[in-house]
């Protein structure tokens, strides 16, 4: 009896040993899986005559560009969740992506595209990119352009990318080559107060960017010239200089890559021909068209036809902060063909009706994309009798721009209080009768406590960084010990502040200049009080529309403001993140009346997601 109780024990001992070997090698094997599949590509690019494609003819082509992805977006990269959104709504609307030697055909050999072809590019050659973006390219059979500078094969900086790196991106067919030129690199430099600054190298340029306008230039466009706009440098001198970088770029890919790559992007675009000068446009044409097949010469729009010109080209830039419904809007614009927008959470987007503009709902995000060089609207439905209400939301479309919330509003909108944020101000106004009334503005710099500059403060603070670059990045230990003395002597300088009579320093937004307000508002009968990021804006305000109404939401363009890169976007996304709008009838127990936030077990998978998302860009930024 014992000996039978010991044989079932160990028999059971047994099959518990077995089920968890079996178990580690299931962990072990999904862990396989997934590095392998990370690592490594399994797949080959299928092209789009080998697929169903949607029709034929001649309907051009659109090429996107972007300049790099990471993990999450900044002011220059686009993060790797909003690219793949980005091109995932491209798929769903029947695009395909097409080769440089398609495109080549396109114009040489009247060969037809696709009826939804895709150019995509990937400028300034980036390991992250590559390392982001590559399984985006594989699970949706995409092909990408890798844009790269030739002077970076021999760079120390480790986020670009390198010959055999890029040979091994080709390998795997979802890549092919392209080039920006041999080198980045800007002269005839000026900062926003006419201070001549001369040649800057990329970071240089990123270290004063912020005191620096539009007046500068790349390295090919021009003459190099003095402070008073003449040229140092002779036609035959501005000729060698530009025929030099492009000898070296033609000998470089030879020998690192055994070929020059045939697509070119002219740094900088738009200049109505090949730079800034016409004696320095031939040069550069020669030189085009002697090295590449095709060039791209032109930047903010996305569409190509026949009646374009190979050397001619023309790309869109979807920037960082550009939404799904964003590019795809601009897309629209550009072909005059309709997309279909993207719309997200069904239930909630289906509270509201869209009225002008693009709707998506993205977890506990409204984003409404305005139409170009006009408003978004939207209303919630069953909203007409909403009178005394509260309602918080974090509002994180950019700075540049309007979000706008309508409360008490007839059908028409020729009744309402609204409050809004436009250009970093905050308003409140109501509309009683024709005209709409502005009952406050606010700076919310000055809402912020940020100190006010007088023009003259801020130019010392633009000298400063100029002269802390240049001793940084000095050639020589004299030079840097030169500019060490100037910087010294400016530091000491006093100039005249506000207080004293000097005018103010008032900042002009950049298109970039993300920004995120908390807004807390609370109406009742006629009195209206807001709070911004904790802090009051106004209380007790008299308020004289008093009747029920609706509440809409609006965005609008908030006109060109001021951006390093040479682009034209007049499209602008309002983000209305956790909106909530309740009662405001000062019961423990108010009726909600839309509410955007993730509840029960979706807020703590969302919590969990932050968390574990937050872990990671730690490592990725800090290992």
């Amino acid at each position: 009896m014992r000996k039978l109780g010991s044989e079932i024990f160990t028999a059971a001992k047994e099959r518990k040993k077995l089920l968890s070997v079996i178990l580690q090698w299931l962990i072990i094997g999904g862990v396989t899986a997934f590095c392998v599949n990370a690592l490594f590509t399994l797949t080959t690019y299928k092209a789009f005559g080998v697929q169903n494609s949607t029709g034929s003819g001649d309907k051009g082509f659109i090429a996107l560009s972007y300049f790099g992805v990471a993990r999450e977006s900044d002011e220059e990269l686009i993060g790797v969740g909003l690219l793949r959104d980005h091109l995932q709504a491209l798929k769903d609307r029947g695009y395909v992506t097409v080769t440089q030697e398609d495109v080549i055909q396109y114009y040489e050999s009247g060969k037809s595209l696709p009826e939804k072809s895709l150019l995509l590019l990937f400028e300034d050659g980036r390991r992250d990119t590559a390392i982001f973006s590559q399984k985006i390219l594989e699970k949706l059979n995409y092909k990408a352009t890798m844009v790269t500078y030739a002077g970076n094969f021999s760079s120390k900086d480790t986020k670009f990318l390198q010959p055999h790196e890029l040979q091994r991106l080709e390998k795997t067919s979802y890549w092919e080559m392209g080039t920006n030129g041999y080198r980045l690199s800007f002269i005839n430099v000026f900062d926003m107060y006419n201070n001549y600054l001369g040649d800057l190298d990329p970071l240089q340029f990123s270290s004063v960017a912020p005191f620096v306008k539009r007046k500068y230039n790349h390295y090919l466009m021009d003459y190099i010239r003095d402070e008073h706009g003449i040229p140092r440098e002779s036609y035959e001198g501005m000729k060698a200089r530009i025929s030099y970088d492009y000898e070296t770029l033609r000998d470089r890919y030879k020998s690192s890559l055994g070929y020059i790559p045939a697509l070119h992007v002219l740094m900088h675009a738009n200049t109505g021909s090949f730079g800034n000068h016409d004696k320095v446009s031939a040069v550069n044409g020669y030189w085009i068209k002697e090295l590449f097949r095709m060039n791209f010469n032109r930047e903010g729009f996305c569409l190509n036809q026949r009646n374009s010109s190979l050397y001619d080209l023309t790309r869109m830039q979807p920037q960082p902060y550009w939404q799904t419904n964003h590019l795809l809007m601009r897309i629209q614009y550009d072909t005059g063909k309709g997309i279909g927008f993207v719309t997200g959470d069904t239930q909630k987007h289906g509270a509201w009706e869209t009225l002008k503009g693009a709707l998506e709902v993205k977890g506990e995000k409204l984003i409404l994309t305005s139409l170009p060089l006009d408003k978004g609207l939207v209303r919630l439905k069953n909203s007409n009798d909403f009178k005394d209400v509260k309602a918080t939301v974090r509002l994180k479309g950019n700075k540049l721009g309007m979000q706008k919330i309508y409360f008490r509003a007839d059908e028409k909108l020729d009744r309402f209080i609204a409050l809004s944020v436009f250009n970093n101000y905050l308003y409140i106004t109501e509309k009683a009768g024709d005209k709409e009334q502005e009952l406050l503005a606010l700076d919310l710099a000055r809402h912020d406590g940020k100190p006010v500059l007088s023009i003259p403060e801020h130019k010392k603070e633009a000298e400063v960084r100029e002269l802390e670059t240049f001793a940084r990045y000095a050639d020589t230990r004299r030079r840097g010990e030169v500019y060490g003395e100037r910087l010294k002597d400016k530091l000491l300088e006093n100039p005249l502040p506000i207080e004293a009579g000097a005018p103010e320093y008032v900042p002009e937004l950049s298109v970039h200049a993300s920004g995120d307000r908390l807004v807390a508002l609370s109406l009742v009968g006629d009195k209206l009080t807001v709070a911004i990021d904790n802090k009051e804006a106004v209380r007790y305000l008299p308020v004289s529309a008093s009747q029920s109404g609706s509440v809409y939401l609006e965005t609008a363009w908030g006109n060109f403001g001021w951006s390093q890169r040479n682009i034209a976007d007049d499209v602008y996304d309002g983000i209305y993140e956790q909106l909530t709008i309740t009662e405001n009838t000062g019961s423990h127990k108010e009726k909600v009346l839309f509410d955007s936030k993730f509840k029960g077990l979706e807020a703590f998978s969302a919590t969990v997601n932050k968390g574990w998302e937050a872990i990671v860009n730690w490592f990725v930024r800090n290992l």
